[in-house]
């Protein structure tokens, strides 16, 4: 997370949103936010219910988590991009989202101005 609060400036100036999801409570979501200095937008409580509705991998052991689900979406809700992982290994860079976003803004604009 706090690698994606050190690029919140270059996702702002792609008018991008961070929001984040966790199985944590409300305290240590609270904790991790003033510990890392987050200012996005954080849920916390997530179920293994919410992992099903997104299609997330619900991890048993120590007492159950949810596995990073990640996703990009776009004007009016229409994912982009998404990953899913079952592990620590693959999750999503915020300088592959800028690039992503950047990328689709210019082909977006030169569409237009076609």
């Amino acid at each position: 997370m706090a690698e994606w609060q050190a690029n919140k400036a270059a996702l702002d100036e792609l008018d991008l949103t961070i929001i984040s999801v966790s199985t944590d409570t409300k305290e240590q979501t609270r904790e991790v936010m003033e510990k890392h200095g987050l200012t996005f937008p954080m849920a916390y409580g997530a179920s293994p219910e919410d992992g099903a509705a997104i299609g997330a991998w619900w991890s048993d052991d120590h007492d159950g988590y949810i596995q990073p689900a990640e996703f990009l979406l776009g004007r009016g809700g229409v994912v982009l991009g998404g990953m899913y992982a079952s592990g620590p290994i693959g999750r999503m860079g915020p300088e592959e989202a800028i690039r992503f976003i950047t990328v689709r803004e210019n082909r977006r604009r030169e569409e237009e101005g076609a």
